[in-house]
Parts: structure tokens; C-alpha cells; sequence
């Protein structure tokens, strides 16, 4: 019975740490793309640059967010549970932030 648990377990950290870099990587792709989508945005002199922008990178930034909480499963080390939830804490205000920058932008535009 133990060693059904242990090849379990070590199939479930190995899921985890490959969805982690998946949305890892697609959250690094999308703030990638907004920031080159809103740098031609700019220089077109769109209105909606800074709204086009903020929205990618909170996309971008909700992957990330979302792979610091798979992150939470795979951790086994209290300093590494305080690493992960300040980073998560981090993320979340910024997404916080930026969320509200959206609404004020878009109050504006309207």
C-alpha cells in the first residue's frame, strides 16, 4: 500500500511541476505580447493603450497567480510556504491594482 502511495505522490509532483511551468509560460507569453501589442498601440497614438495594456498583464498576471497556488501543493518546507504566499500576496495586489486601473480608465473613456 505504500509504495501505490509513494508512485502516486510522485506522479502528482511531477503533474503539478509541469502545469506550473505551463502556466507559467503562458502567463510570460501573454505579458509579453501585451506589452508589444501595446507598445505598437502607442505609437499609433491609441486612446486605448493603456487600457489594452493593463488588461494583458493582468491576464498574464492571473496565470502566474494561478501557478503560485498550484505551487502551494507541491511545497513540503515552512520557509518555502512563507516564500510561496508572499509571492502569491504580491501577485494579487498587483492584480488588485491593476484591476482597478481598468475600471478607472474605462470610467474615463466613457
Amino acid at each position: 500500500m505504500a509504495d501505490i502511495l509513494n508512485v502516486l505522490e510522485f506522479c502528482m509532483d511531477h503533474l503539478v511541476e509541469i502545469a506550473i511551468l505551463i502556466f507559467e509560460f503562458i502567463g510570460v507569453g501573454i505579458i509579453i505580447f501585451s506589452g508589444l501589442r501595446g507598445f505598437w498601440l502607442y505609437l499609433k497614438r491609441s486612446p486605448e493603450t493603456k487600457l489594452t495594456l493593463a488588461k494583458g498583464l493582468a491576464m498574464g498576471l492571473e496565470f502566474k497567480l494561478g501557478s503560485e497556488i498550484l505551487r502551494t501543493v507541491i511545497v513540503r518546507d515552512w520557509k518555502e510556504i512563507g516564500t510561496v504566499a508572499g509571492i502569491i500576496a504580491l501577485r494579487a495586489a498587483l492584480t488588485f491594482l491593476i484591476h482597478w486601473e481598468i475600471k478607472e480608465e474605462e470610467k474615463e473613456m466613457h
